[in-house]
């Protein structure tokens, strides 16, 4: 099991943004060694993941890009956690996004202080590394409205705790990438989604901001879900020309002009 603490004695927060699986997430958190570590174990999940040391550079980083995740410590530089999360709440850009808590402080008026901030929920030091994951998990779905971590359509199912994608009996291997495009585009069916947008959410703040960098992961999604399924591939994941792409199966009828 892997436990995660810190030296400090007082603790950090975590904002979650996202639905599930390779969404972005935000770390703001001063102590290095924490931020390393939460991101490295983040990043070996499949997640998307940039680090802010101060409150400051973490409010102009939520600010600035649309995340799915942010950790957030309350013990901060420049402008502590329970503030920015405040300002988050107050943020037309982030106003969706979902915040944890993590802290070692375990009073309930503390708990309360943080709980009434804007966090959605609250994780005390040490913890469980794979309780964390699972909290994540929990949190996005909430947002999105999808109650289980296995996403469905007809043959094809998605587990965003296993980070495998199935057809019928077959396991299908992706990439981080192309699972984290496949897991955005099925947590928002029908709904057109920006090349921009994708990037936003799948990809960190080091990524190719070149929408062909979406265009050519698009591309190797589709061949691989073709080689199981021969109308899976143009039919499932349609390019909207001048928009975007759109999660629209074969049952909705429709059939849009392909990359």
């Amino acid at each position: 099991m892997f436990f995660l603490a810190s030296r400090k004695r007082e603790c950090c927060a975590i904002v979650v943004t996202g639905r599930s699986g390779q969404m972005r997430i935000l770390i703001v958190e001063d102590e290095e060694d924490l931020s390393r570590a939460l991101a490295k174990g983040l990043k070996r999940e499949g997640y998307a993941v940039d680090s802010a040391l101060d409150g400051l550079t973490g409010w102009e980083l939520a600010d600035t890009n649309e995340y799915d995740v942010i950790l957030l410590d309350i013990n901060l530089p420049e402008l502590d956690g329970i503030s920015l999360c405040q300002r988050i709440r107050r943020s037309s850009h982030q106003h969706d996004v979902c915040i944890l808590m993590l802290t070692a402080r375990s009073h309930p008026d503390e708990v309360e202080e943080g709980l009434d901030s804007g966090a959605d929920d609250y994780l005390r030091k040490p913890f469980v590394f794979n309780e964390l994951l699972a909290r994540i998990r929990a949190l996005l779905r909430r947002r999105s409205s999808v109650k289980s971590t296995v996403l469905r359509f007809d043959r094809l199912a998605l587990d965003s705790k296993t980070k495998e994608v199935w057809f019928e009996n077959a396991l299908i291997p992706l990439t981080k990438k192309e699972f984290g495009l496949l897991e955005y585009l099925m947590l928002h069916p029908g709904e057109v989604i920006s090349s921009e947008r994708l990037l936003e959410h799948v990809w960190d703040i080091n990524a190719d901001p070149l929408t062909s960098t979406v265009r050519v992961h698009i591309n190797s999604l589709r061949k691989k879900l073709l080689h199981h399924d021969p109308a899976a591939g143009e039919a499932y994941i349609q390019t909207v020309q001048g928009h975007g792409y759109r999660w629209s199966p074969r049952a909705a009828g429709e059939k849009e002009a392909t990359t």
